[in-house]
């Protein structure tokens, strides 16, 4: 089973669409205004072009994709977002493994970044609680209205380096 980890093209966006959609199902259920939750084939591809889009694909299929962008009015630091894994393959470690990759790989190693944000739903009953066990703290909080909170949380990305001084 090969994996391969790399940027997403625009021929991608047909595949990328169909994955979110299936991916983001449960978000449209919840009614949480998600810009992918109702994403059209336009918006996957000013994704791609506007932003850093990542996939992950098993034996030549798409199983996973994550995007690097900047929220300017909430913070300087990177932040991932489109985080998606395609229903077929959720429960086998996808997710995980992209974000792990654009965290360390991308950001930490290459980018040198020293920390990376995300922004999910107080709405959504276990997206906070996920991000948190895996490192993220929370930073800030967005009252939204009716749509509720939007929460922004962060994880510091330690050079292995660094560490060891």
């Amino acid at each position: 089973m090969s994996h391969i980890y790399r940027l997403a093209r625009l021929e991608d966006a047909e595949e990328l669409l169909g994955l979110t959609l299936r991916a983001y199902e449960p978000i449209r259920k919840l009614n949480i205004k998600f810009p992918a939750a109702t994403a059209d084939l336009e918006l996957v591809k000013q994704n791609i072009i506007q932003h850093t889009c990542y996939v992950l694909e098993v034996d030549q299929s798409i199983v996973s994709t994550i995007t690097i962008r900047r929220f300017e009015e909430i913070t300087d630091l990177p932040c991932v977002w489109w985080f998606a894994v395609d229903t077929e393959f959720k429960g086998k470690g996808y997710g995980k493994r992209i974000l792990q990759y654009v965290e360390e790989d991308i950001l930490r190693d290459r980018l040198n970044a020293k920390a990376v944000a995300l922004g999910t739903s107080d709405r959504h009953p276990w997206l906070i609680e996920m991000y948190e066990r895996n490192g993220y703290v929370r930073f800030y909080e967005r009252d939204y209205g009716e749509e509720g909170k939007g929460v922004f949380l962060k994880k510091e990305l330690v050079h292995e380096l660094s560490q060891n001084l």
